[in-house]
C-alpha cells in the first residue's frame, strides 16, 4: 500500500502539485479564521442560578431560597456537582453538568425547574434567574468611565452610573459574541421620597397611604377614539409623573377640604440612590466601570476586536469630558501568548533547518525536509478548524518540528545516500526516469520504518485524548494539534517528499558547476567530516560496549534505579502557573466592615501602590457584588487588579513579579487589620468557578453546625500557617455579621390585630426603601422609591421608634411596643457542597510544590485536629486536579506504553526485538527525570504529558537501528560484530538527525521566559533530557542487547540442526518418493459444479442439528416400550418358627399393577411424542433448507454482480486506451485522459470489493453446509426462484404442525394425569409349610385406592393449564406466521411488478444505451462526459435489476419456508 502510494505520487507529479496548492490555500484560510485564545477554557459545564433578595438575612436566604433551588435541580440528569453560597440578600447556586451535555440543554433543564421553584419561594423573596452564558475566560474586556482633565467634578457617581447603564451598555447590545455587560460602581439613580416620620405621625398618615397615593396617581390610560371631521381622534389620559414637582404635588388624602400632599409628609422629594452592596475604585478614587462578558464558545480574539470597534463608536456619543478607559483587555494576554508560541515555533523551525542542512550535507535536502514544517502546520490548521480545536498556548505550544520532520529526514537521507553511492560509481548523469526510480526505491525502503515511527508518535498521543476534567481540557487540544501535524507530515512523506526529491535532489552534471553546486559540495564535505569525526569517537565506545556487555547493561540499570529514587523525592504540582502579566489582589477586611470603610481602605491601598511602584500602570478595585452577582463577594472583600507594565526591562522597583509582590506586601503592612492575597486575574476567576474557592488549594470541612464549622476552620488555619510553603492562609468568614434583630411578640400583635407581614413591610420600606412606581425620562426608566429620610435611619432607636398604624383605628404605635429589638451577630455566609454545609480554608502555595505541601498539611491536621462525629475534610483546588490527573495518567501511560510495544511488534514481527527496542523507554525516563531535577522543577501534568510524548519519540532510534540490523542479516552478513558496526555507521546520521532535530525543536520552549512559557517549559525539559539519554544509551545498549539475543538464538539453532540432520534426510526421501503421486492426485482433482439441490443434500448430511433431531425420533421410538412399565415383581422366602415350634418356610410372589387404562394413556402419550419429534425434524430441515437457499442465492447474486462489474471494467479499460491515444494524437486534453484513468481505477476498486463479497459469502456457505471445501457455484445468470405455494398454508406449515403437536402432547399428558386418580391393583401367590406339612398354596388380590388425592389433583390441574397454555401459544403462533406471510406476499407482489418492468423494458434499454454509447464515442459523436454518464446509467439499470431479483428470490425463499413447501 505504501509503495503504491509513493509510485502513484512520483508518476503523477502534477496532481500532487495541485493538491499541495490546495493545501496551502485551505491551510492559510483556516489559519486566518481559526478561533484564537490565550489558554484553553478549563471552566466546567456549569449553570449559575442567582437570586437577589436585598432585605433577607443569611439564614433566611438559605432556608427559603437556596435549599428549594438545590432540591429542585439536584436530580437533573448528568449533574456531577452542586455548590451554593448564601449571603445577606443573595443566593448563588452553581450546578455543574457533565461536559457532553452541551451548553444549552443544561440551561433548558434548569429553566424548567426554575418555573416550578417560583411556587416554593415566598413572595418578596426574590426571583431566581440564570447567570449569563459565560465562562472563566468570558471576562474579556473591563473598562471604567473616566472624566478628562478639567471635568473631574462635573459628573457625580450617580451621573456616571446612569451614563454607563443607559448609553454605554445599551450601545454595546448586539455586538457579535457578547452575552452581557455587567456594570459596577457608582450610584443607581432613583426618585426618592424621603419621609419624615414626625410629620407622618402628626398628620396621621401611614406609609401604606403614601404608597396608595403614589400608585394611583402615576399612570396613563386610553379611551378608544372619537370620530370628527372624517378623522379618528384617539383619547389618551396622561397621568405619569415626569418631574420632582409632579411627585411633590400628589395628594395623599383630603382632610376637611385641605389636601395633604407628598411634600407635606416628606423631608424631601429628590434624586436619590439605591442602597449599595458594592463599589468600584480606580487609582485612589471612586469610579464606575463595566465588564464585557463573552458568549461561551465564541472566538475571543474576534469578539474583542468587535468590542473595541464598538467602544470607539460609543466614545463619540459620550457627554463632553468623559472617556472609556479599558483597564483589563484580554487581547493583550492573547497577543503575548501568541507571540510566545510563534516565536518558539519560528526559532525552533530555524534551528531544525540549520541542523538538517548541516547534518544532511545537502542544502536542497535540508530545505526540502524543512518545507514539511509549514505544510504540516497548515494541514494541522485545516483539521483544527474542522474539528473546533482552538489555537492557543497549549494547542500550538508543544509542536516540535524536529519530531514532525522525522519521516522526511529518513526518506531524504536515504535518497541522498543512494545518490552518493551512484556518484561513487561514476554515474552522476541521471535521466528523469532513473531519478524517479531511485527516489521510489529509497522512499519505499525507508518509509516502512519511518511510517511505523510516525504511527507510533500518532498512537502515543491517543491516550492523552482520554484525559478528563481540567487536565483533559488543557492537554487534549495539544494532542489533537500535534496528531494533526504528524498526520499531515505522514501524508506529505508518502506524496510530496518523493515528488520533490525526484525533482530537486537530482545531482548536477560535473560539466554544469556553479556557485550553488559548489556550496552544496562544500556542505557535503563538512557534513561527512563531522559524521566521520563523530563515528571515530563512537566506534571505540561501541566496540568496548560489545566487549563488556554485562557492564553496559548494569550501568543502564543503575542509572534507571537512581532516576527512580530521584523521582520518588520529587514534589508535584498540577500545572505551572501561567504568568498573565498582571496581578489580582484580594483585600480582606474585618468581617462586617461597612461599604464606606471598604471604599476608604481600597482607595488607601491604591494610593500606596500607585505612589510607590512606577511599574503599575493603573489599579482598580471591585468591592462587594456587581449588577449581575456571579461573584458573591461580601462588602468586606475587594478584588483589586494591578495592571503592570509588560516590558520588565522598564521596571525599576523589582526585577521579577515575585519580588514586586514581596515589596508591595511590605509597603501595605502600614494598613492595620487588613489581609492581602495575591494571585492573577484569570487564575482567580478559574479557581472560583471550578472549586468555589479563590486560592490554589481549598481544604474543605463538612458538617452541620455553623458555630462548630467556624471554630474548627480557625483551628485548621492556625495549624496550616505553620506549614512551609503555605501562604495567604485564610479561613472562610462564616460568622460575625452585625445584625439588628427584630423579634416580634406575638401576644401583643394579637392584641392590636397586627400581622408580622405588615410589620416586615414597614421595616423594609422605612429603612431599605420600597418601589412605588417608575419615572420615565424619555427612554430611561428610574425607580420611584419611598423610605425614611437619612437622618431617621441612623441608629437602633430610629428602628425602635418606627410607628405602625393600627387596623380599624387612626392611632399608631411604635415598633418597640410590639417587638424586642437588639444587636445580635449572625452568620456572614453559608456555603454548601452537594447539599452539605461546609467551610473552607484557602491556601496559596509559594516556594514549594503543591503535592508535598498538601501531604504535610494532611499529616498535621490528622495529628492535631480533633473533629466531632459526622465532620470530615476534603482537599480541593489544584491539588484535587493533580490527584485526579495522576490517577488518570497511571491508566493513560501504561496504555501508551502497551500501544508502542504492539506497534513495535507489528513493525518487526519479533517479540524479542520489540522488547529490545522497548528498552529505549526506561533509558529515556532517566534523562527526563534528571533534567527536571537539575532545573529544580517538580513533577507536573505538563511534565507527565512530556513523558508520554518522549516514549513515542525515544523508540524511533532503536527501530531505525534494528531494522538495519535485520536488513543486513537478510543480505547475508553473518558476522554479528561486523553487522552491528556497519549498521551503526550507516544509521548514525539519521539517528542523530532525528534526535538532534527533535531536541533543538524544543530548545526555544525550554529556555523561553515570555508569557506562557511556564506551562511549556517542563514538557520541553523532559523531552530534551529524555532524548539525550535515550539517544546516547540506545546507541550502546540496543546493539549490546541485539548481540546477546542473536548470539543465543544462533546457539540454539546450531543445537537443533545437529539433532535434526538425521531425520531430515529420511523425510526428504519420503517427500521425494510421494511427490509424483501427490501431484498426479492434485492434477486429477477438478472443481465440481455445486447446484442448489446438491448444497441442500450436503447440508442435510453434515448438519449436527438434523442428526440430533433424527436421533431424537429414535429415542422416542425406543421409549414406546416404557408405556407398559409394570412395577418390579416381589419374590420373598421366609424360614423359621413361623407357625409354631417347628421350623417352617413360606415362599410368596407379589406383583403391583396400575389400572389398565393408565397403560393405554401412557402408550398414546408416547406415540404423540414420537410424532412431535418427527415434526421437529421436518421443521429443522425446512429451516436449514431456507438458510442454505438464502446464502446460496446471495452468493449467486454476488457473482452476478462481480461479472457485471468485470464487463464494465473491460469497457473502461478500452476507454482509457482510446483516451490515451487521442491525447497523444492531440485530439483531446489531459483531463479526459485523467478521467479515463480515474474511472478505470474506480471500477477496479469496485471489482475488488465485489470479489471480497463473493469470498465472504463462500465462507458463509461453507459454514452452513459444514464442509471444508466447496465446489464452484453456477456462473450463469441469476434466475428467478419458483413460488411453490399459495396463501392457504394452514395444513402444510411445519411451524404450525409442530405447535399443534405440542398441544396434542399436552392434552395426552392431561389425560394421563387424570387416569392416575384410578386405583392401583395387586396380585400374589404363596406356598408354605405349616408344622411340617408342605404345599399349602393360595393367592391374593388387592386394590389401592387414593384416599389422599389433593397432591394428584394439583398435578392434574397443572397439566390442564399447561394444555391451555399450549393452545394459546398455538393460536399466537398462527397469528404471527399469518402476519409475516402476508407481509412477505406484499413484498413478493412489489418485487414481481418491478421485475416485469426490467424484463420487458429495462434490460433492453440498458443494452441499447451500452451499445449506442460505445459506437457514438468511438465515432466522436459524444464527449467523454456523456459517454461515462450513459455507461453508468446502463450499468445502474442492470445493477438495480440484480438487486431487485435478489430481493425477489429471498422473499420467495421465505414464503416457501413459512408454508412448508421444502421437504
Amino acid at each position: 500500500m505504501i509503495d503504491k502510494i509513493i509510485r502513484f505520487s512520483i508518476n503523477n507529479k502534477f496532481i500532487i502539485g495541485l493538491l499541495i496548492l490546495v493545501l496551502i490555500g485551505a491551510g492559510t484560510y483556516s489559519m486566518l479564521n481559526i478561533k484564537l485564545g490565550s489558554v484553553p477554557d478549563i471552566t466546567n459545564n456549569q449553570v449559575q442560578v442567582i437570586t437577589v433578595a436585598p432585605n433577607l438575612g443569611t439564614q433566611d436566604i438559605e432556608q427559603f431560597v437556596t435549599y428549594p433551588v438545590e432540591l429542585a435541580v439536584a436530580n437533573l440528569p448528568n449533574v456531577i456537582e452542586l455548590r451554593s453560597v448564601s449571603r445577606f440578600g443573595l443566593s448563588v447556586v452553581t450546578i455543574v453538568f457533565e461536559d457532553n451535555m452541551g451548553t444549552y440543554l443544561p440551561r433548558q433543564l434548569v429553566q424548567e425547574k426554575l418555573t416550578q421553584i417560583q411556587e416554593d419561594i415566598p413572595a418578596g423573596f426574590g426571583k431566581p434567574f440564570m447567570a449569563p452564558i459565560a465562562t472563566g475566560l468570558g471576562e474579556i474586556y473591563q473598562y471604567s468611565l473616566v472624566p478628562k482633565e478639567g471635568f473631574e467634578h462635573t459628573y457625580s457617581p450617580s451621573d456616571l452610573r446612569t451614563i454607563q447603564d443607559w448609553i454605554v451598555k445599551r450601545q454595546m447590545a448586539l455586538v457579535p459574541g457578547v452575552v452581557e455587560i455587567n456594570s459596577f460602581g457608582g450610584n443607581v439613580k432613583q426618585y426618592e421620597i424621603a419621609l419624615n416620620p414626625n410629620r407622618l405621625i402628626s398628620m396621621g398618615i401611614s406609609i401604606n397611604e403614601v404608597f396608595e397615593a403614589l400608585e394611583s396617581n402615576n399612570s396613563n390610560t386610553g379611551g378608544a377614539y372619537i370620530e370628527k371631521n372624517h378623522q379618528a381622534n384617539f383619547i389618551r389620559g396622561e397621568g405619569l409623573a415626569r418631574t420632582l414637582e409632579d411627585i411633590e404635588n400628589i395628594v395623599i388624602e383630603n382632610n376637611e377640604n385641605t389636601p395633604i400632599l407628598i411634600k407635606d409628609v416628606a423631608e424631601a422629594v429628590r434624586f436619590g440612590a439605591a442602597v449599595r452592596y458594592g463599589a468600584f475604585t480606580e487609582d485612589g478614587q471612586e469610579s464606575v466601570g463595566g465588564q464585557v462578558l463573552m458568549l461561551k464558545g465564541e472566538n475571543p480574539n474576534e469578539v474583542i476586536k468587535n468590542v473595541q470597534k464598538r467602544i470607539a463608536n460609543i466614545q463619540k456619543s459620550l457627554p463632553e469630558g468623559l472617556e472609556i478607559k479599558p483597564f483589563l483587555d484580554r487581547s493583550d494576554l492573547i497577543a503575548r501568548t501568541t507571540s510566545t508560541v510563534s516565536k518558539n515555533l519560528i526559532e525552533g523551525a530555524l534551528i531544525v533547518v540549520f541542523v538538517l542542512v548541516l547534518l544532511l550535507g545537502s542544502l536542497r535536502g535540508g530545505l526540502l525536509t524543512a518545507s514539511i514544517i509549514p505544510l504540516s502546520l497548515l494541514f494541522a490548521f485545516i483539521l483544527m478548524k474542522a474539528t473546533g480545536v482552538w489555537a492557543n498556548l497549549m494547542s500550538l505550544g508543544a509542536i516540535d518540528f524536529g519530531i514532525i520532520v522525522d519521516g522526511a529526514v529518513i526518506i531524504v537521507e536515504g535518497t541522498v545516500h543512494h545518490i552518493e553511492k551512484r556518484i561513487k560509481k561514476n554515474k552522476d548523469d541521471f535521466t528523469s526516469q532513473e531519478m524517479d526510480e531511485l527516489t521510489y526505491k529509497s522512499s519505499s525502503m525507508m518509509m516502512n520504518s519511518a511510517f511505523f515511527g510516525q504511527l507510533i508518535i500518532l498512537i502515543v498521543f491517543t491516550p492523552i485524548l482520554f484525559l478528563t476534567g481540567v487536565e483533559g481540557k488543557m492537554f487534549r487540544p495539544m494532542a489533537f494539534t500535534f496528531g494533526f501535524a504528524v498526520l499531515g507530515a505522514l501524508l506529505l512523506c508518502l506524496t510530496y517528499v518523493p515528488v520533490m526529491a525526484s525533482l530537486f535532489l537530482k545531482p548536477s552534471s560535473q560539466k554544469k558547476q556553479n556557485w550553488f553546486t559548489k556550496l552544496e559540495a562544500a556542505l557535503t564535505k563538512i557534513s561527512d567530516k563531522m559524521m566521520k569525526g563523530i563515528f571515530k569517537v563512537y566506534k571505540p565506545l561501541i566496540q568496548g560496549a560489545l566487549k563488556f556487555k554485562k557492564s553496559v547493561i548494569g550501568v543502564a540499570v543503575l542509572l534507571f534505579a537512581i532516576a527512580a529514587f530521584v523521582f520518588s523525592t520529587m514534589g508535584g504540582e498540577f500545572i505551572p502557573k501561567l504568568d498573565e502579566g498582571d496581578i489580582a489582589m484580594q483585600i480582606i477586611m474585618k468581617p462586617g466592615s461597612s461599604l464606606s470603610e471598604s471604599i476608604k481602605v481600597s482607595e488607601e491601598v491604591e494610593n500606596i501602590i500607585k505612589n510607590n511602584f512606577p511599574e503599575v500602570k493603573t489599579m482598580v478595585g471591585r468591592i462587594g457584588v456587581s449588577e449581575i452577582p456571579t461573584d458573591p463577594m461580601p462588602m468586606d472583600i475587594a478584588d483589586s487588579f494591578i495592571i503592570l507594565e509588560k516590558d520588565i526591562d522598564k521596571w525599576t522597583s523589582a526585577e521579577t513579579k515575585a519580588e514586586l509582590i514581596e515589596k508591595m506586601q511590605e509597603k501595605l503592612k502600614t494598613i492595620i487589620g487588613v489581609n492581602f492575597i495575591f494571585t492573577q486575574p484569570v487564575e482567580l476567576r478559574f479557581n472560583e468557578l471550578l472549586t468555589g474557592v479563590r486560592e490554589d488549594v481549598a481544604i474543605k470541612l463538612y458538617g452541620n453546625d455553623l458555630d462548630v464549622l467556624a471554630t474548627k476552620a480557625n483551628e485548621m488555619a492556625t495549624i496550616i500557617q505553620t506549614v512551609e510553603g503555605a501562604a495567604d492562609v485564610r479561613a472562610e468568614a462564616t460568622e460575625g455579621l452585625p445584625q439588628i434583630t427584630v423579634n416580634y411578640q406575638r401576644a401583643k400583635l394579637a392584641k392590636y390585630g397586627l400581622t408580622i407581614d405588615k410589620l416586615n413591610q414597614y421595616v423594609s420600606t422605612a429603612f431599605a426603601g420600597a418601589e412605588a412606581g417608575i419615572i420615565f425620562e424619555g427612554e430611561k426608566r428610574f425607580d420611584l422609591v419611598v423610605r425614611y429620610s437619612d437622618k431617621y435611619r441612623q441608629s437602633i432607636d430610629d428602628l425602635r421608634n418606627l410607628f405602625v398604624d393600627l387596623p380599624n383605628s387612626a392611632s399608631q404605635i411604635p415598633l418597640k411596643e410590639l417587638a424586642e429589638i437588639s444587636y445580635k451577630p449572625g452568620p456572614m455566609q453559608i456555603s454548601r457542597d452537594n447539599t452539605y454545609r461546609r467551610v473552607s480554608v484557602g491556601v496559596n502555595v509559594r516556594g514549594r510544590d503543591v503535592e508535598s505541601m498538601v501531604e504535610e498539611v494532611q499529616q498535621r491536621l490528622d495529628a492535631e485536629l480533633v473533629l466531632p462525629e459526622g465532620y470530615f475534610i476534603e482537599y480541593g483546588g489544584s491539588f484535587e486536579n493533580l490527584k485526579r490527573a495522576k490517577e488518570r495518567l497511571t491508566i493513560v501511560v501504561p496504555i501508551a506504553l502497551l500501544l508502542i510495544f504492539i506497534l513495535l511488534y507489528f513493525a518487526l514481527n519479533s517479540f524479542t526485538q520489540a522488547t529490545m527496542i522497548y528498552m529505549a523507554v526506561p533509558l529515556a525516563v532517566i534523562g527526563g527525570i534528571f533534567s527536571l531535577s537539575l532545573r529544580g522543577m517538580p513533577f507536573s501534568i505538563s511534565a507527565g504529558v512530556g513523558f508520554v510524548v518522549l516514549f513515542g519519540v525515544a523508540v524511533l532510534n532503536g527501530l531505525v537501528l534494528v531494522s538495519r540490523f535485520n536488513s543486513l542479516k537478510l543480505e547475508g552478513m553473518t558476522g554479528l560484530s561486523e553487522r552491528i558496526l556497519l549498521a551503526t555507521e550507516e544509521r548514525l546520521r539519521p539517528i542523530l538527525l532525528t534526535a538532534i532535530a527533535a531536541i533543538m525543536g524544543f530548545v526555544p520552549m525550554a529556555i523561553s521566559a515570555s508569557a506562557g512559557a511556564e506551562v511549556q517549559r517542563p514538557l520541553a525539559t523532559v523531552v530534551i533530557g529524555g532524548l539525550i539519554s535515550s539517544t546516547l544509551l540506545t546507541l550502546l545498549v540496543v546493539p549490546v542487547m541485539y548481540y546477546i539475543v542473536e548470539n543465543r538464538s544462533k546457539k540454539r539453532n546450531d543445537k537443533k540442526s545437529k539433532t535434526m540432520n538425521t531425520s531430515i534426510a529420511s523425510i526428504l526421501v519420503l517427500v521425494l518418493y510421494s511427490f509424483t503421486g501427490v501431484n498426479s492426485a492434485v492434477a486429477q482433482e477438478q472443481p465440481q459444479q455445486l447446484t442448489i439441490d446438491d448444497a441442500i443434500s450436503l447440508a442435510f448430511e453434515n448438519n449436527p442439528t438434523i442428526k440430533a433431531a433424527t436421533f431424537e425420533i429414535k429415542k422416542q421410538e425406543s421409549l414406546k416400550k416404557s408405556a407398559f412399565d409394570f412395577d418390579k415383581t416381589a419374590v420373598s422366602y421366609t424360614k423359621g418358627q413361623i407357625n409354631g415350634l417347628q421350623t417352617d418356610y413360606e415362599i410368596s410372589v407379589n406383583q403391583d399393577f396400575k389400572f389398565p387404562t393408565v397403560y393405554g394413556s401412557q402408550s398414546k402419550l408416547q406415540k404423540e411424542k414420537v410424532t412431535l419429534s418427527e415434526y421437529a425434524l421436518t421443521l429443522e430441515k425446512n429451516r436449514l433448507e431456507r438458510n442454505v437457499r438464502a446464502v446460496y442465492m446471495e452468493l449467486w447474486f454476488a457473482k452476478s454482480k462481480f461479472t457485471l462489474i468485470k464487463n464494465l471494467e473491460k469497457e473502461f479499460q478500452s476507454f482509457a486506451i482510446i483516451a490515451d491515444k487521442r491525447f497523444l494524437a492531440g485530439e483531446t486534453n489531459q483531463i479526459e485522459k485523467m478521467v479515463a484513468e480515474g474511472k478505470r481505477e474506480e471500477i477496479r476498486l469496485l471489482k475488488s470489493e465485489a470479489d471480497l463479497d463473493v469470498i465472504n459469502l463462500r465462507k458463509q456457505l461453507k459454514l452452513v453446509l459444514n464442509v471444508e471445501e466447496l465446489g464452484t457455484i453456477s456462473d450463469g445468470e441469476l434466475q428467478k426462484s419458483p413460488l411453490i405455494t399459495s396463501k392457504d398454508f394452514s395444513e402444510n406449515s411445519p411451524i404450525l404442525k409442530l405447535q399443534q403437536q405440542v398441544v396434542n402432547v399436552s392434552l395426552k399428558k392431561y389425560n394421563l394425569e387424570k387416569s392416575n386418580f384410578l386405583p392401583d391393583l395387586s396380585a400374589g401367590y404363596f406356598n408354605q409349610q405349616i408344622e411340617g406339612v408342605k404345599n399349602f398354596t393360595g393367592f391374593q388380590v388387592g386394590i389401592k385406592v387414593p384416599l389422599f388425592f389433593w397432591g394428584q389433583k394439583g398435578k392434574t390441574q397443572a397439566a390442564k393449564k399447561n394444555s391451555e397454555i399450549a393452545q394459546l401459544n398455538f393460536e399466537q403462533t398462527k397469528l404471527d406466521v399469518n402476519s409475516v406471510l402476508e407481509a412477505n406476499f406484499q413484498e413478493y407482489e412489489k418485487h414481481n411488478a418491478s421485475l416485469n418492468y426490467y424484463e420487458t423494458k429495462g434490460l433492453q434499454l440498458a443494452d441499447k444505451l451500452f451499445s449506442s454509447a460505445n459506437t457514438a464515442y468511438k465515432e466522436g459523436e459524444i464527449g467523454y462526459v456523456e459517454y461515462i454518464a450513459t455507461l453508468e446509467q446502463a450499468v445502474q439499470i442492470k445493477r438495480d435489476y440484480l438487486d431487485r431479483l435478489n430481493l425477489y428470490n429471498q422473499t420467495v425463499n421465505e414464503i416457501n419456508y413459512l408454508t412448508g413447501k421444502y421437504n
